[in-house]
C-alpha cells in the first residue's frame, strides 16, 4: 500500500459507513459571558472605545444622521486630507446615507486591483467589547473580504446596537458557514525583537464610526 492509499483508507475509517452518530451532541458549552451588575449597552460601547483605541484605531462618534460626515471627517485623517472620493469603495450593502458624496460599490472582478484604491467603506456584522474585535460576515454591507484586506485604510461602521460584551454573544448572532473576518486593530506583527511593524497582512490604518 502506498502512503496515499494509506492517508485515504484512513479517511474511509474516520468517515465510517456514513451513517448519522447515534449518540447526541451534548451542548452544554457556554453561550454567553458572566455579566456584571455594570455591563449596561453604555458600559459596553464604551469599553469596545478602549479597547479600539488601545489597538491603534481612531474612533469617531456620531449620531444616525451623521454617518457620512463623519465618515468623511475621518478619511480626512486617515488618508491626510485631499482625498478624490473615486479612490475610495464601500461594499455592495452600505447604505446611501453612510456615504460621502461619489464613493461607489466595489466592482467585484479581480481582487487584486482593490489593492490600488487608498481605502474601503463596509459595516460590521458585530462588535466585541470585550476583545475590541470588529467581525465581518461577507454579507452585502460587509463586502467581500478582499475588500477589507488590501485598500490601505479600512474605515468600518459601527451601530451601537451590534456591540456584545464577549466572543460567546458574538457568536450567537454570526452564521457559523460565513466567511468570517475578524479585525482587532490596524494589521501588524512583530519580529522576534517585538520590533512592531504595520500594515503586512492588511489595512495599517483602521478607522471606525460609531453610531448611536
Amino acid at each position: 500500500m502506498s502512503a496515499r492509499d494509506e492517508v485515504l483508507q484512513r479517511i474511509r475509517t474516520a468517515l465510517g459507513d456514513g451513517r448519522a452518530p447515534s449518540a447526541e451532541i451534548s451542548r452544554d458549552y457556554r453561550l454567553a459571558g458572566a455579566y456584571d451588575a455594570g455591563d449596561t449597552p453604555d458600559a459596553l460601547v464604551a469599553k469596545l472605545v478602549d479597547r479600539l483605541e488601545d489597538y491603534k484605531a481612531s474612533v469617531r462618534r456620531c449620531g444616525p444622521d451623521d454617518v457620512a460626515a463623519t465618515v468623511s471627517a475621518a478619511l480626512d485623517s486617515g488618508l491626510g486630507g485631499g482625498w478624490e472620493p473615486s479612490s475610495v469603495l464601500a461594499a455592495p450593502g452600505v447604505p446611501a446615507g453612510w456615504r460621502p458624496d461619489g464613493v461607489a460599490d466595489d466592482p467585484g472582478g479581480e481582487a487584486v486591483a482593490l489593492a490600488e484604491r487608498a481605502a474601503s467603506l463596509v459595516g460590521v456584522a458585530v462588535a466585541i467589547a470585550e476583545t475590541g474585535t470588529l467581525v465581518l460576515d461577507g454579507s452585502p454591507v460587509s463586502g467581500r473580504r478582499a475588500l477589507s484586506l488590501l485598500p490601505d485604510c479600512l474605515v468600518c461602521v459601527v451601530t451601537a446596537d451590534q456591540v456584545v460584551r464577549g466572543v460567546p454573544e458574538s457568536l450567537g448572532r454570526l452564521d457559523p458557514l460565513a466567511p468570517l473576518t475578524m479585525i482587532s486593530g490596524p494589521s501588524a506583527t512583530s519580529d522576534i525583537e517585538l520590533q512592531r511593524v504595520e500594515g503586512v497582512h492588511g489595512p495599517r490604518t483602521l478607522l471606525v464610526v460609531l453610531v448611536g
